[in-house]
């Protein structure tokens, strides 16, 4: 059995990881998602990184799973308490001391995806429906409602608070489907600031919503 700690992206919600989290368990392994103060204007990332390394505790064998902004968060818990794997999904991966405002110009986010949009013959205007929610299932979509919360502005200012990317075994799991960071956009992020090759899964950006069994399969692939 191993353990998981997953980390929401914007808005902080852990109830995104819900259908992972039940996913996991019924596979055996202990799986925790950490609800992040998104909302709030007085938190930071730091305080961020303290919910998940209080999640990680003092175990050593732990996966931690970052999803789209946890990007941020994930490597600043990591740096400060052991971890046996970092798995980045549809995630934003930041340099030592960028903030999330910085990101989207240093990578070209924004054209990437309005190029996919062009390319796929979607809107290139943002809504969640056409991002976010055009793979997830309608009464999922609806349930997560009540769980969506705006994030607050403070936090997209905040460095990443690591002086290199931390010693432990990162892979990155890039939805085929994602609109939001389209999947070569994603691949080049990965070997630019990696060094490494994403790993292709089905979905979208919400790939825990929308393939949690996909995703839990290629979660449990190199743990015991």
């Amino acid at each position: 059995m191993s353990k998981f700690v997953l980390i929401p992206g914007a808005g902080g919600a852990a109830w995104y990881w819900h259908r992972a989290v039940a996913e996991l368990r019924g596979r055996g392994h202990e799986a925790l998602a950490v609800e992040l103060p998104g909302a709030d204007e007085s938190a930071e990332l730091p305080e961020y990184a303290d919910a998940v390394a209080a999640a990680i505790g003092e175990h050593d064998d732990v996966v931690v799973v970052a999803q789209s902004m946890g990007g941020f968060t994930a490597p600043m818990a990591c740096a400060r308490v052991p971890a046996a794997q970092l798995v980045l999904v549809n995630a934003m991966v930041p340099l030592p001391g960028e903030t999330p405002g910085e990101w989207w110009d240093a990578t070209g986010s924004s054209e990437a995806r309005l190029d996919a949009a062009a390319a796929g013959g979607y809107s290139a205007e943002f809504d969640l429906s056409t991002y976010f929610l055009h793979d997830v299932p309608a009464e999922i979509a609806a349930a997560g409602e009540a769980h969506q919360s705006p994030e607050a502005d403070v936090a997209f200012g905040q460095p990443c608070g690591i002086a290199r990317w931390p010693d432990v075994a990162t892979r990155v799991l890039a939805g085929a489907e994602d609109r939001f960071f389209p999947v070569e956009f994603q691949r080049r992020v990965a070997r630019d600031r990696l060094g490494t090759e994403a790993e292709v899964i089905p979905g979208g950006h919400l790939a825990a919503l929308s393939h949690p069994v996909e995703l839990v399969d290629r979660l449990v692939e190199h743990v015991r």
